[in-house]
């Protein structure tokens, strides 16, 4: 993983911004190019025009998300120009990538309302006031039949079919889209419209970013260096962070909400999330990862100062503050949150004069089905005033649950009038 420099003729200042910029990376190809820009980008006082292209497929991002972009804040922090492409063009033909099916097309009306909320929620990570903020339709929508015969020209099928997306489908048979086989000649182009010094993408991007250089080349322009970033663990600390696997983290959850779940990672992978999200400098890291192994510094303490900190970058710090003083009371005290929805009891839920719990749980939107109501309680995942529920069949009368507070999980509480 490249993090460190070897060229030791560097200045000083060029070898610290290299190694900066490098750190948390996992591809910086061709190998010493972008070392070799950054020291003439400093030599000639000219910025590097540093692109990240996003399509905005789905209206919230989440932690994962915010790798690329806390990278690209990075360079903009170091003085380089954040060029922000919004894929509203290349996301109506999706991108391939990982995919072991042709992904399903996103109406225009969904790609522009996520590109709304997709710019608000990045201002979280980067200066907007200072990103070049672009959109791929402005040059992508406008291209004539035979610019997009030229631009298919410069690369074959046999160079697409080394994908490993592709030759996978390929050899099993899955059908390939002539669409998609664009979609990567589109994400080159891009970098031809906005004459990109280089371009940042998740480790899954790797074929897209080098097509790009391709494309460069056979435009006359000088290709693009590539950096690549990890792709995020989510909280279950197996799969890639994903709403689909329900291991996400997002920007715009509640403060609360949010420092429970990064309160839930496992230990391996707390040093990956200070890495990757924090912001947090070599020398921090370095002293992190040395307190854990000297045991100075206990796992459960820097979770809960990793949680305070990433809740203190997307809302405040006295809000953080009342987050980690919030999980405390609750999940280590074990007391009940200071405030909670106070909900009353539906009439329907009570047949025969008792509550069967399941039915309770669905209508209070505590769970989306009496089954699932029924798996909750048999894990261990319902509590009664502070006790478990764990038999399934249970039913109680009204009074036995007014005034009562119904936890289900970790974070969800309800008090019954």
């Amino acid at each position: 993983m490249p993090g460190w420099v070897e060229d030791k003729d560097l200045p000083s200042e060029v070898r610290e911004d290299c190694e900066e910029l490098l750190m948390g990376s996992v591809d910086s190809l061709p190998e010493g190019e972008l070392v070799r820009q950054i020291a003439l980008a400093r030599s000639q006082k000219r910025p590097l025009r540093v692109k990240l292209g996003v399509d905005p497929t789905a209206p919230d991002i989440h932690f994962g998300h915010t790798v690329v972009l806390r990278k690209l804040a990075q360079f903009q922090a170091f003085g380089h120009i954040a060029v922000l492409i919004i894929g509203d063009y290349t996301g109506k033909v999706g991108d391939p990538s990982g995919r072991s099916k042709t992904r399903p097309r996103v109406s225009d009306e969904e790609l522009a309302v996520n590109a709304v909320t997709y710019v608000e929620q990045a201002a979280k990570v980067l200066d907007m006031d200072k990103v070049e903020l672009t959109r791929n339709s402005d040059w992508l929508g406008s291209l004539r039949m035979d610019e997009v015969l030229r631009l298919t020209s410069t690369v074959t099928v046999a160079r697409m079919l080394e994908r490993d997306d592709f030759s996978i489908r390929y050899q099993a048979g899955e059908p390939i889209s002539m669409m998609e086989f664009m979609y990567p000649l589109l994400q080159g182009y891009d970098s031809v419209a906005v004459k990109a010094d280089v371009e940042l993408g998740g480790t899954d991007q790797k074929f897209n970013l080098l097509m790009g250089r391709t494309i460069m080349e056979a435009y006359g322009l000088v290709p693009q260096s590539i950096l690549t970033v990890p792709l995020l663990v989510g909280t279950d600390g197996e799969q890639k962070m994903s709403k689909s696997y329900g291991n996400y983290v997002g920007v715009s959850d509640a403060p609360n909400e949010m420092f429970g779940k990064v309160m839930s990672i496992p230990d391996t992978i707390m040093l990956t999330y200070w890495r990757l999200l924090t912001g947090a400098g070599r020398h921090e890291l370095d002293d992190i990862e040395r307190r854990l192994g000297s045991g100075e510094y206990h796992p459960a303490s820097a979770k809960r100062d990793l949680a305070e900190r990433l809740v203190a970058q997307y809302h405040s710090s006295e809000t953080a503050k009342d987050a980690r003083a919030h999980f405390d009371r609750v999940f280590r005290q074990k007391s009940d949150p200071e405030e909670m929805p106070v909900v009353s009891l539906p009439p329907q839920v009570i047949q025969n004069g008792l509550v069967w719990m399941p039915r309770l749980l669905t209508a209070l939107g505590l769970a989306s089905s009496n089954a699932e109501a029924r798996r909750l309680m048999t894990q261990g995942g319902v509590r009664l005033q502070g006790e478990l529920l764990r038999d399934s069949d249970s039913e109680l009368e009204p009074g036995e649950l007014r005034g009562a507070v119904l936890q289900v999980g970790k974070r969800r509480f309800v008090k019954i009038e």
